[in-house]
């Protein structure tokens, strides 16, 4: 899987810890200013200063409770009309959290009446360029914060260049994979997912996007390429739908994705 990453765009939340002067200060201090890791964070004596202790445990807490929150999928689907964006809901064989957590394999394939009705409707949207697939993943607060923000100037954008889209699937419980199975059905050219990923102790919010060239049942993950750390803090969604339109763009021209697609000759930013 090629995983793009924004290296300038990465300087998430900084610690606002200090080392009081009665800690041991670290030589790693100057560091920082570069990193949200938790380096150079002092000790008293041979341990971790209680302020450090307690910041840690709270990050972990709000890494926890990211992937345990629930997803406001109607919400999410209000915003998108609200932006002329329609959108269409499906379920996957995972019908509840706790399912999806410890039934991966539930997430990546739909339901068998969500299956059905994607069927039933696909002759009327008939053949379009690409299907976009939003899913809370294991941090439903990413996709309710930032998946319209990417979305907007994506679809708005792609809709410019002459591209057809089928409606948001909006699809709660999903894993990566899953956009095989609804591209294949809809016969996509392209899938794109939009999900929550893995909660770090600093990034309890981000959004991963993943996309699919030619996507069918047959695809591993060395077919798709990735965005991560979709936010403010990380790669803003305006920046991240910049750079998936010019990769979705140059997917389009060579006829493929994943490890074969790299981003380092892409053409210039296509929003301004």
């Amino acid at each position: 899987m090629n995983q793009t990453a924004d290296t300038s765009a990465l300087s998430v939340e900084r610690s606002t810890l200090s080392v009081p002067p009665s800690a041991t200060a670290d030589s790693w201090h100057h560091l920082r200013r570069y990193t949200a890791a938790r380096i150079a964070a002092g000790r008293t004596g041979g341990s971790q200063r209680t302020e450090s202790l307690l910041d840690f445990r709270l990050s972990h807490a709000r890494a926890r409770d990211a992937v345990h929150s629930l997803f406001d999928s109607n919400a999410l689907g209000q915003r998108l009309r609200a932006h002329a964006i329609d959108s269409f809901y499906l379920y996957t064989a995972a019908t509840d959290r706790r399912t999806y957590l410890l039934r991966p394999d539930l997430g990546r394939k739909l339901g068998s009446s969500a299956r059905h009705k994607l069927l039933l409707d696909a002759p009327s949207w008939g053949h379009r360029d690409l299907a976009i697939i939003v899913s809370d993943g294991l941090a439903a607060q990413a996709a309710d914060h930032h998946a319209t923000a990417t979305l907007v100037p994506l679809i708005g954008q792609l809709r410019a260049n002459g591209w057809s889209l089928f409606p948001v699937f909006i699809v709660p419980f999903a894993r990566v994979k899953l956009q095989d199975e609804i591209g294949e059905l809809l016969g996509a050219r392209q899938t794109l997912m939009l999900l929550g990923e893995r909660p770090g102790l600093g990034s309890p919010d981000s959004l991963g996007a993943y996309f699919t060239f030619n996507p069918h049942a047959g695809c591993t993950d060395a077919d798709r390429n990735c965005i991560s750390n979709i936010r403010p803090e990380g790669l803003p969604p305006v920046d991240a739908a910049e750079k998936l339109v010019r990769l979705l763009t140059e997917s389009t021209r060579l006829g493929l994705s994943g490890v074969a697609l790299k981003d380092t000759d892409l053409p210039p930013p296509a929003l301004g």
